[in-house]
């Protein structure tokens, strides 16, 4: 109760900061523009930190908002093998009280393609994601897969398509639909969604088994991307088979819906690609917005979750309806 009524009240300070209808309104501007709900505190120490992939600071603005086992409400089950590999596990989420199928949201963490799993210790990171969804009638389901160098391209499609195997075969027991799985991914995360969506060979099912991809800060073209090391720890060094690898070309291609987003203090080459996919669709007569989140950086966009700051899970959530 103590980190609800902390929240509560950075609520109302935001709120005096930006006034009544900013809380409210997240509803993104015609460039897509978000406004956050942080408070002034929160938003000046991401400021200070700058743009840049910082996870350590950052979570510590936003672990006291969290919510901490027990959760009250909602059944986990932990490390459910979907493959082999001891880093084939899964979390799933459930309400303690039945109901209805649920739409399923299922979550691919980030790490530079080299590091980062579903949760790490007691921390609230990822639980607060699969905790939101579960509070907005969802099942959540946290997964993590094999990472670079040792396991390089296309390994993590490989297991998001085991992973969805394992989804759509067993989630109906645990009250989700498997009609209708999201499948979101975050910085390296979304990257691995885009060539999941993008590269037909990977699908479990026609269209990808899934319902709709949401790619939160990726990189999607690799022909275009910063060479840096994580990104050829993954692609390799070779850049002659970037185009190949690139999601981009199916991206364009697939009817798929697809919601994109990115931070305003993300460093740049997120940027540049999340708004190369928005002109590429645009190309294509599929023009939708790509939700750019004011005030928050790489890492806030998701610690942020399941806190009062609702700019990006409001978008998630209308997403998540529209494919009822």
């Amino acid at each position: 109760m103590r980190h609800i009524r902390f929240a509560l009240a950075l609520a109302a300070a935001a709120c005096l900061t930006w006034g009544l209808s900013g809380c409210a309104n997240t509803r993104p501007s015609s460039d897509g523009a978000v406004r956050s709900q942080l408070s002034a505190e929160i938003e000046a120490a991401l400021v200070k930190i700058g743009p840049v992939v910082a996870p350590p600071p950052t979570g510590v603005l936003f672990a006291p908002l969290q919510q901490h086992e027990p959760y009250a409400g909602v059944k986990v089950e932990r490390s459910q093998a979907y493959g082999p590999d001891a880093r084939h596990l899964l979390d799933v989420f459930t309400p303690v009280v039945a109901g209805p199928p649920r739409p399923v949201l299922v979550f691919v963490h980030g790490g530079a393609f080299t590091r980062g799993d579903r949760r790490t210790g007691t921390s609230p990171y990822y639980d607060n994601i699969m905790l939101w969804a579960v509070a907005n009638g969802m099942v959540g389901v946290n997964m993590t897969y094999r990472l670079a160098p040792q396991h390089a391209w296309p390994a993590a499609q490989e297991d998001i398509a085991r992973a969805l195997a394992w989804v759509r075969t067993q989630v109906a027991a645990r009250g989700g639909d498997p009609a209708r799985i999201v499948l979101m991914g975050h910085s390296a995360g979304a990257a691995h969604v885009a060539q999941y969506v993008a590269h037909s060979r990977f699908h479990v099912a026609p269209g990808g088994g899934i319902a709709g991809a949401v790619m939160l800060s990726g990189i999607f073209d690799t022909t275009t991307a910063e060479t840096n090391p994580p990104l050829q720890a993954y692609f390799g060094q070779d850049a002659l088979r970037y185009a190949e690898q690139s999601a981009l070309p199916g991206m364009r291609q697939t009817k798929l819906p697809m919601m994109l987003a990115y931070a305003e203090l993300d460093p740049p080459d997120f940027h540049r690609q999340s708004e190369q996919v928005r002109q590429a669709l645009c190309q294509t007569g599929r023009c939708q917005p790509v939700y750019k989140l004011m005030g928050h950086s790489h890492m806030s966009e998701v610690y942020s979750i399941n806190t009062a700051d609702h700019a990006l899970t409001d978008a998630l959530k209308r997403f998540v309806d529209g494919l009822r």
